[in-house]
């Protein structure tokens, strides 16, 4: 056989290979389309998240007053910062998993620097919480301003007051804007891919249903005790902007989506009504001033159940 027939038939060999190769890829690819699969309802991640928000957040000072003042020194960590360092690990492990469970692709870099704000956030409040507690356990009163204080305004030298301020300042508004910023963002950013053109998916399981009260109050005590009104006020705003814009294009919201809009529009009615309550407390209207009046419930705690037992 000549050289040239030799690479004719090689030639033709490897033609006729490629051939069936080509041939073959629209099957293939066929079969490795993703396809857009039916979004179902995150029973175990909004589980998780309301079971761990109650025990770890809203139940991290009950701990501190309930479990006895000798287990836990005042120079070293109490029960409730344990707690704290549970939440600031597995808070924003569950919000990763919550954003992967998207059907939509987002932006890594936005979740990433969002994660990384919350988790410095929470932890700044770690350190200002844990020694507000044991300023609390000294007779510390949490209804009125840090001069205001008996156990503060008689510090000497007087620039330990300042020392104090800047306690609150990192544990009160720094801490609580780096925790909570974040916090909203990425379930406003999780909320934009909650949409679906299908029917079926537009509904709210018993499941949700059943968590939807236990979620809306964290969010209620969230908002409060955080101090955070403005900024849950502006994402349940862009929600329902978002909810408008959706409508137009023929989407809904899918039963995740519903559930978080169900769930911060309860919180919204929880505010209000609690706003109502203290309306005309005039030593709380004296500690938060201004246009936005929300108390918040610890300082309900020590000025008017705390005082009568």
């Amino acid at each position: 056989m000549s050289r040239n027939q030799t690479s004719g038939h090689i030639f033709g060999h490897q033609t006729g290979t490629n051939a069936h190769r080509c041939g073959s890829t629209p099957g293939v690819s066929k079969e490795n389309v993703p396809q857009k699969k039916k979004q179902r309802f995150h029973f175990d991640l909004w589980l998780c998240l309301t079971v761990q928000n109650w025990i770890l957040d809203f139940g991290r000072p009950i701990v501190m007053i309930i479990l006895p003042l000798e287990w836990f020194p005042l120079n070293k960590p109490s029960a409730g910062d344990y707690f704290h360092m549970a939440y600031n690990v597995i808070t924003p492990f569950l919000m990763l998993k919550l954003i992967e469970r998207s059907p939509r692709v987002l932006s890594r870099t936005a979740v990433y620097l969002c994660i990384i704000t919350f988790v410095m956030g929470a932890s700044i409040h770690l350190v200002g919480d844990s020694i507000n507690h044991r300023l609390m356990l000294s007779g510390y009163q949490l209804h009125l301003s840090v001069r205001e204080n008996p156990i503060i305004k008689d510090l000497k030298p007087a620039s330990l007051i300042d020392s104090f301020e800047l306690l609150y300042y990192y544990d009160e508004h720094l801490g609580h804007l780096m925790w909570y910023i974040p916090f909203f963002i990425i379930l406003f950013i999780y909320f934009t891919g909650c949409f679906s053109s299908g029917e079926e998916q537009k509904k709210v399981p018993l499941a949700g249903w059943l968590l939807l009260g236990p979620s809306a109050l964290y969010y209620w005590y969230l908002v409060t005790e955080g101090q955070i009104t403005e900024l849950f006020l502006l994402t349940f705003v862009a929600m329902v902007a978002m909810v408008i814009f959706q409508h137009h294009k023929g989407l809904g919201p899918d039963s995740n989506g519903l559930f978080l809009f169900y769930s911060f529009s309860v919180t919204v009615l929880l505010v209000a009504l609690w706003v109502a309550y203290l309306w005309n407390d005039p030593v709380l209207r004296n500690k938060y001033p201004g246009l936005i009046y929300v108390p918040e419930p610890w300082s309900y705690y020590t000025l008017h159940i705390k005082k009568s037992h």
